[in-house]
């Protein structure tokens, strides 16, 4: 017997839980929408509670540039003791640090607030057209389908599910070789003597990516110095450092380009590594995704055992968490009615059209050792334009996120945490303008973008006043 399709209507659907689905959700509920977000997994946060740094809130200049919704989980974190803050790797990012066993409690806490309705073990099963528009998505989990009319759906799904769905073209990964960047795993130890990992990190440079940003006017030396006095264990070892070559020539190590480590929690002196990598795989292909996922504990248990016996300050280390999901770094890139070119992101190109910035290094990560990473111009941001969540052809469709309307060296940039949140608050507070027009067959295309920039200046976001 078929089974019976629910209804139900919303003024905003929003699809994924990751930072760009938080922050347009939480925008859009405050702004006077009725928001229902849907996410597959049991979760909401995506990398936000994995533990890697948030990348992207703030330029190599030290610069804040993104506010709002990423501002608010930052302070609930706070709030709840969760909270390291900004901190310089003396290479070319100042990145933001915090407990993600916090942040999963920080996320479920500015969702509430705001009023969305979560939505989880849901996936979004089927987009129904009504001629160029969405009518709806039929969102499925256990015994129910449902068709979920919004007035504006929002895809935050990370591979643009929806908008595959819906007809919008697409690119992947590099066209002209068939290559996407490698997924990850991160994972957590505990018991880290931060200080003696910076002392090594001090008297053995080499090992570091150090000064990388030559506005930082200092040596090597220098900001190995500086990152000791600094004091937060954020360290990112490189695979021409002595350390990483040799472990990799003796086979104690998987093959990657760095080994990033940053602070989790200061009370239990937790740090979590950014390193596994597994090439050659398209991450829309669920089947070879889950194969990917031993291939990187393996790797994980690996270096969790290198970090104990080859790293100063790790001697009394104990692994003490694997992030929650795969870490995906690219698959589809939605093409909307704007394409965030290559130069728009490295020359720190400015919009009178900006709705959000970027500021994360240009950061391609290729297979094995291989990483092509630049900065932007002067340590700056740029600025990411309206045009750029709009997609394609269908009036009441935003896309923000991983699966974003980019260059895909442009998108290497654009696609940190910060950035998405900035893009996802955008998202939302558009649909919110659209939902109190009250008008059943607006287009997102009508938003005044004057009016967009001005709300979302009054909410915090960071529109000016950056290099």
């Amino acid at each position: 017997m078929p089974e019976m399709l629910h209804f139900e209507r919303w003024d905003v659907l929003v699809v994924g839980g990751g930072a760009a689905g938080i922050g347009a959700a939480v925008a859009a509920a405050r702004n006077g929408a009725r928001v229902l977000l849907v996410d597959a997994g049991p979760m909401v946060g995506g990398e936000l509670v994995s533990g890697i740094p948030v990348d992207g809130c703030l330029s190599s200049r030290g610069e804040w540039v993104v506010g709002g919704v990423c501002r608010d989980l930052f302070d609930e974190c706070d709030r709840l003791g969760g909270y390291i803050g900004p901190i310089n790797d003396y290479r070319s990012l100042h990145v933001v640090a915090v407990d993600p066993e916090i942040m999963k409690i920080a996320v479920l806490n500015v969702l509430q607030q705001a009023g969305v309705v979560l939505r989880l073990y849901s996936y979004a099963d089927q987009v129904v057209m009504d001629g160029p528009r969405v009518r709806g998505v039929v969102v499925v989990n256990k015994g129910r389908r449902t068709l979920v009319e919004a007035g504006t759906v929002i895809d935050a799904s990370g591979d643009g599910d929806v908008a595959v769905a819906a007809g919008v073209p697409f690119e992947k990964g590099d066209a002209a070789q068939g290559e996407l960047q490698p997924v990850t795993l991160m994972f957590r130890m505990v018991g880290v003597d931060g200080e003696r990992l910076l002392r090594f990190v001090r008297d053995n440079p080499e090992n570091a990516g150090l000064g990388e940003y030559e506005g930082i006017g200092l040596s090597r030396a220098e900001c190995a110095a500086a990152l000791y006095r600094q004091g937060l264990p954020k360290v990112f070892l490189v695979s021409d450092g002595p350390v990483m070559r040799d472990a990799m020539a003796r086979g104690a190590l998987h093959r990657s380009s760095m080994m990033g480590i940053t602070p989790t929690s200061m009370q239990r002196r937790e740090v979590s590594v950014n390193t596994t990598r597994v090439g050659h795989l398209d991450a829309t292909d669920t089947e070879r995704l889950s194969q990917a996922l031993p291939d990187l504990v393996k790797q994980v248990w690996e270096c969790a055992g290198f970090l104990k016996s080859s790293v100063p300050g790790f001697e009394d280390a104990v692994f003490s968490g694997l992030a929650p999901r795969i870490g995906i770094r690219e698959t589809r890139r939605i093409l909307c009615d704007v394409v965030l070119g290559d130069d728009d992101v490295a020359e720190a190109r400015k919009r009178e059209d900006g709705i959000a910035k970027g500021a994360h290094e240009i950061d391609v990560h290729l297979a094995g050792t291989g990483h092509m990473r630049r900065p932007i111009r002067d340590g700056g941001s740029y600025d990411i334009p309206y045009g750029m969540l709009l997609a394609r052809g269908v009036p009441n469709l935003l896309v923000v996120g991983r699966c974003m309307s980019a260059s895909r060296v442009a998108h290497s940039s654009a696609r940190v945490m910060g950035t998405c949140l900035a893009m996802g608050q955008a998202a939302g507070t558009a649909a919110a303008i659209v939902a109190s027009a009250n008008d059943a067959i607006s287009d997102l295309r009508q938003v005044h973008v004057g009016r967009l920039r001005e709300t979302l200046r009054a909410q915090g976001a960071v529109l000016e006043g950056t290099r």
